[in-house]
């Protein structure tokens, strides 16, 4: 059997005999299928990483046969990728140097289900982690736009927000993640549990430090969640509705978004719902703070245009209101038109809808904004992940460099290294724990 990347020349049948029992897919298309993300989001990174495949895909179903995998790879010196849902925007499952895909999905038990907290294997969907808690009256602090195929173990390796983080913060807030599960890629792999602050040493690292095999996370109490949708005459008031809305003493919503009208133009199955050529807030609320959001929406000059609960949505034929938000809203504009792209930027001061106009106006007619509200050590902050139409890198650097010039923080989503993006300088507890527990380097 040839090496499908091109990388790595060893004699690929024999080393998956020895993966035995672990099911293995070694059809060059399908292994080629699942070195990829959503990398493709960026046309840098397209242009970088299209490229770039495995050799062979292990499937285990057990933390014994997770072992068993990452022994086999030690022991022959193969780089190793680890895959769940495959939803990261980075390259974050893309096999740069070759070599092993471990794909996660099949390991996707819900283990334990108690007053506050769930307990699951790393491969499950969170989709399905919030079925198993709606049972029990609860549901998950947060999760991403991509909930329906995205991983609980991609999520804690490479995510950081996602819906609900309005209401209960970043998932490395203290309490949200509660206790992780990770091997150590060595002659005999090793279980390290970390709890608490130690979390920290392997969530939101990409996989590169460990290989998490169970999460322990925080449950809230469920709610009759109901979607609302108002528009507005222009951006600046759909913004101060939004600041407002995700501030306010009376209302608790775990999502508030605000999208540029031109964007909402690529939302077809919104088409009929909503008055064309207005800017769009869409928020997630509980259903006895209805009223005192609407009573905002109509105080900042807004138009409201839908409020529905799950059963009216289904009706409806309308999608869940998350799917409009966060990179969701990127989707929905590729989906039509691959030349877009987008950005990842913090707001300086999220209570001034002035200095955004300011920043729109400078940005010109290639950046269309979108702001999600969120809360950081309990202060609402807002993010921009605009659509932007790209024409080339040097554009792109003028971009940012017209966010930075305005106060915003530009956490690159067009790279795949972890110092180039948001985090711009080397974490070394990660570092240190990425020695310890690959001290090969395999992880890659």
């Amino acid at each position: 059997m040839n090496s499908i990347s091109g990388k790595i020349f060893i004699d690929w049948g024999a080393f998956a005999a020895r993966l035995a029992p672990v099911e293995v897919i070694d059809e060059p298309a399908l292994v080629k299928k699942r070195s990829r993300d959503f990398f493709w989001y960026s046309p840098i990174l397209n242009e970088e990483l299209k490229g770039c495949f495995g050799d062979l895909v292990a499937v285990p179903k057990t933390v014994e046969e997770m072992k068993h995998c990452l022994q086999v790879a030690h022991d022959a010196d193969v780089p190793i990728v680890l895959r769940g849902g495959g939803t990261g925007n980075y390259g974050q499952s893309v096999p740069v140097e070759g070599g092993l895909i471990v794909e996660t999905t099949s390991m996707n038990r819900i283990l334990d289900v108690g007053d506050g907290f769930v307990s699951t294997e790393a491969g499950a969907l969170m989709a399905d982690i919030n079925r198993a808690l709606q049972a029990t009256g609860q549901e998950m602090a947060m999760f991403p736009s991509t909930q329906d195929i995205a991983t609980i173990g991609g999520f804690v390796a490479g995510g950081s927000v996602g819906i609900g983080s309005l209401a209960t913060g970043a998932l490395r807030e203290p309490g949200n993640l509660i206790e992780i599960k990770a091997l150590s890629v060595e002659e005999q792999p090793q279980e390290h549990v970390f709890r608490g602050e130690d979390v920290l040493k392997v969530h939101h690292a990409w996989g590169l430090n460990g290989v998490i095999t169970e999460v322990t996370l925080r449950a809230v109490a469920s709610r009759d969640w109901i979607a609302c949708m108002a528009t507005f005459e222009n951006y600046r008031s759909a913004y101060a509705a939004g600041f407002a809305a995700a501030s306010a003493n009376g209302i608790a919503p775990k999502m508030v978004s605000v999208v540029d009208a031109r964007i909402v133009n690529y939302f077809p199955r919104l088409k009929g719902h909503l008055s064309d050529g207005r800017d769009l807030l869409a928020c997630y609320v509980p259903a006895e703070d209805v009223e005192t959001l609407l009573d905002l929406i109509a105080e900042q000059g807004g138009q409201l245009e839908l409020t529905l609960g799950d059963a009216d949505r289904e009706a409806a034929g309308i999608p869940h209101v998350f799917e409009f938000c966060f990179n969701h809203t990127t989707l929905q504009v590729l989906k039509s038109d691959r030349s877009a792209t987008y950005q990842q930027v913090n707001v300086p001061d999220p209570s001034d809808a002035d200095a955004l106009v300011a920043l729109r106006e400078d940005l010109g007619d290639d950046v269309w904004t979108h702001h999600e509200f969120i809360r950081l050590g309990g202060q609402v902050v807002a993010i921009d992940l605009p659509i932007i139409w790209y024409s080339g890198k040097e554009r792109l650097d003028a971009i940012n460099r017209t966010y930075e010039e305005h106060g915003c923080a530009v956490f690159d989503a067009h790279t795949n290294e972890v110092e180039r993006g948001g985090i711009h300088t080397a974490d070394y507890t990660h570092l240190a724990w990425k020695k310890r527990l690959d001290p090969k380097g395999l992880l890659n």
